[in-house]
């Protein structure tokens, strides 16, 4: 049998976003939606949940954040007990195990409404989402862990992918929710799924931005145009999306990082921590991971080189001054 590329008119595409913004709003429209956590990727996805009709709880602890929220539209809180008591979901993208847990434990410890579900987005150790899952339910209410992939393109376009751990029914009471920011919801299976299906992705995330950027400082100092090179590469078999959409050489895609001294975007330390991560659940499980491993040691470098605060795509500069 003969397999034909399908190619969608503009129409076609335009069709499509409606149906998914009516999905969305059909689903889980109107709801009121707490969100702890308004930096890079959290604030994007705050406007893109006002955006689809809902009513915006918030927190976080840069004033400047929560007032660049309120100036929106969002409702800004001082502390997440109330934030809680005031929503029927409670979406928290935070940057580690210790801010994650210590932040539940604090919004639930006196009680939380029962038919509140928590949606944690954060990317940490599958056994923490466990122990927060439990107590949570010990509680009365829903959790479950939903880490995203995309990125603050992915963020800002509402196309990010959710990875979701909890069970089927949960899966379908936050789906809604999730597809107002993001066009791949994927059902991982039980709670900590989630963060093992991310965990993995940004191990391979790491690894390949290193791979790009070892491979695009090698055709520079070659004498290839970089341009050029980028074009074959990404025409060929090393393509990836850390080549052809998050390219590391300044000039070559103008919405990546490398345009804008590698600021903003995934940060170093970031991606040092779920490196980290990973290399912590690959040793609780038995399994070898030499390039994830040594992607995590390259990232250590970075950041005790002061750089945690850049986008993880300097690793092509860093590369670019060394000569051996």
């Amino acid at each position: 049998m003969a397999f034909r590329t399908l190619v969608f008119s503009p129409v076609f595409k335009q069709n499509i976003q409606i149906i998914n913004f009516a999905r969305c709003m059909s689903t889980a429209g109107g709801k009121n939606i707490g969100f702890i956590g308004l930096g890079n990727m959290g604030a994007h996805m705050v406007s893109n949940l006002m955006n689809k009709g809902h009513t915006l709880h918030v927190y976080d602890i840069s004033e400047e954040a929560c007032r660049n929220m309120e100036k929106k539209g969002a409702k800004v809180y001082s502390d997440t007990v109330k934030l809680a008591s005031q929503s029927e979901f409670v979406v928290t993208m935070l940057p580690n195990n210790d801010i994650v847990s210590d932040t539940y434990h604090k919004m639930v410890q006196d009680g939380v409404r029962k038919d509140t579900i928590f949606i944690d987005s954060s990317t940490i150790d599958p056994n923490v989402v466990k122990s927060v899952q439990k107590y949570i339910k010990s509680k009365g209410a829903r959790f479950v862990d939903a880490p995203v992939s995309g990125g603050v393109p992915g963020a800002e376009a509402a196309t990010l992918t959710f990875m979701v751990g909890g069970t089927t029914e949960e899966y379908n009471a936050v789906k809604g929710i999730l597809e107002c920011m993001g066009k791949r919801i994927v059902h991982c299976g039980d709670y900590g799924m989630g963060q093992a299906a991310k965990l993995c992705n940004n191990m391979m995330l790491g690894i390949s931005m290193i791979g790009t950027a070892e491979t695009m400082n090698l055709a520079i100092r070659l004498g290839l145009n970089p341009k050029t090179f980028m074009e074959i590469l990404n025409s060929s078999t090393g393509r990836c999306w850390s080549s052809e959409a998050y390219n590391p050489v300044p000039g070559l895609v103008p919405t990546a990082p490398a345009n804008k001294d590698y600021a903003g975007g995934f940060s170093t330390a970031l991606i040092t921590k779920d490196l980290g991560l990973a290399s912590g659940v690959a040793t609780a499980s038995n399994t070898p991971i030499a390039l994830g491993g040594m992607a995590h040691q390259i990232y250590r470098t970075l950041n005790s080189k002061g750089l945690g605060n850049k986008d993880f795509s300097i690793i092509y500069d860093f590369l670019k001054n060394e000569k051996n």
